[in-house]
C-alpha cells in the first residue's frame, strides 16, 4: 500500500468507525447508580448538598432556602486512550489486526465511567462526601428537631464483602458523574509528525475530561455485614427513615440492591423466592430490584 495523504485519510476513518462501533456495542450499568451532571469548568462545587429544600405552610415572610457551608468539589481529570499503528503495517496492508483493537477502545471508553463509580463505592467506606464523614459512616452530623446537633448512621459495619441498598429513584443519585469534555477521537499521523519520523509510528487515540464524587450519603446504605433477612431488614427501615435537618422525613424508598456477582445467590433467594429459610413466606420478596455489578468483584 502506497502511503500518501488520501491514504492515511482512509485509515484514520475507518479506525473512526470502529472504535465508534465500540461506543455503541458496550455495556454500562453505572447510570444505575449515578446522575451525570455538566461541567463547564476545571471543578464544580456541590457546597448545596448540605440543603435538602422542602415546602412549608407560609406563615409569615418567606424561609429563604439558602446554601450549607460545605466546601465539597469535584475536580475533573484527564483521561487518555492511545494506539500505535506501525508504518510496516500500512505499507503491507495488514491493518485488519487493529480493527478489533479500535472497537475495544470505543468500549474502553464507554465503560470508563463504570470503572469509576465503581470503585469510587467501593472506597465509600475510607472517603470523605460532602460534610467531612466518609460516605458510608455512623456519624453524619444533622440538626435534629429540637436544634441540637446529632449522628446519623448509613452503614452498620462489619467485615465481610460490602453490599450496598439504594434510592436511587429521586432527581439525584447517591453517585455524581460528572462531565467537562467527553472523549474526542485524535490523530497524529502526519509524515512531519514526530513519532511519525522518529518511530515510524502512526498515533491514533481518544481523550476527554471527566470524574466522579459522592451525591447525598442518605440515598444509600452500605453494609460488610452478612446479606440475610434481619440486615436486610435494618438497611430498608434505616433507609427508609432517613431525615433531613430539623427532623424532616424524606421520604425515601429503597429500589435497588447492588452486589457483587459473589453474593448474586444470597441476593436472588432474598429477593425472589416465594419462601424464606425457615419455610415461611418471604415478606422481602420483590422490594427492591437486584443489580449485580462485575466492577464490584
Amino acid at each position: 500500500m502506497i502511503i500518501n495523504t488520501a491514504t492515511l485519510d482512509a485509515i484514520r476513518v475507518g479506525f473512526n468507525a470502529a472504535y465508534k462501533r465500540g461506543l455503541g456495542q458496550a455495556q454500562t450499568q453505572y447510570g444505575r447508580v449515578a446522575t451525570t451532571v455538566r461541567s463547564t469548568t476545571g471543578e464544580n462545587r456541590y457546597g448545596w448538598l448540605g440543603k435538602m429544600p422542602n415546602m412549608r405552610e407560609w406563615i409569615g415572610p418567606r424561609a429563604i432556602q439558602g446554601i450549607a457551608e460545605h466546601d465539597y468539589s469535584v475536580k475533573n481529570k484527564d483521561f487518555e486512550l492511545t494506539i500505535g499503528v506501525d508504518r510496516n503495517d500500512i505499507k503491507d496492508d495488514n491493518l485488519g489486526i487493529y480493527d478489533p483493537m479500535f472497537v475495544e477502545m470505543g468500549e474502553s471508553v464507554t465503560a470508563h465511567p463504570d470503572i469509576l463509580v465503581w470503585n469510587l463505592l467501593k472506597a465509600g467506606f475510607t472517603t470523605p462526601c460532602y460534610d467531612g464523614q466518609n460516605y458510608f459512616d455512623t456519624d453524619h452530623p444533622v440538626i435534629l428537631e429540637n436544634g441540637t446537633m446529632g449522628t446519623v448512621a448509613n452503614t452498620d459495619g462489619g467485615a465481610g464483602a460490602p453490599w450496598y441498598l439504594m434510592c436511587t429513584n429521586r432527581s439525584l443519585k447517591p453517585i455524581l458523574h460528572q462531565e467537562r469534555e467527553k472523549a474526542t477521537f485524535v490523530a497524529m499521523d502526519k509524515a512531519t509528525d514526530a513519532n511519525v519520523f522518529n518511530l515510524k509510528q502512526y498515533l491514533y487515540g481518544v481523550d476527554g475530561r471527566w470524574n466522579v464524587g459522592f451525591g447525598f450519603w442518605q440515598m444509600a446504605w452500605g453494609s460488610k455485614q452478612t446479606l440475610n433477612a434481619d440486615n436486610y431488614a435494618s438497611a430498608r427501615a434505616a433507609l427508609s427513615g432517613m431525615k433531613g435537618d430539623y427532623g424532616r422525613p424524606l421520604g425515601l424508598v429503597p429500589n435497588l440492591l447492588v452486589v457483587p456477582p459473589s453474593m448474586e445467590s444470597a441476593a436472588r433467594k432474598l429477593l425472589n423466592s416465594e419462601y424464606a429459610a425457615g419455610g415461611e413466606t418471604n415478606e422481602w420478596k420483590g422490594t427492591a430490584e437486584l443489580l449485580v455489578v462485575p466492577w464490584l468483584a
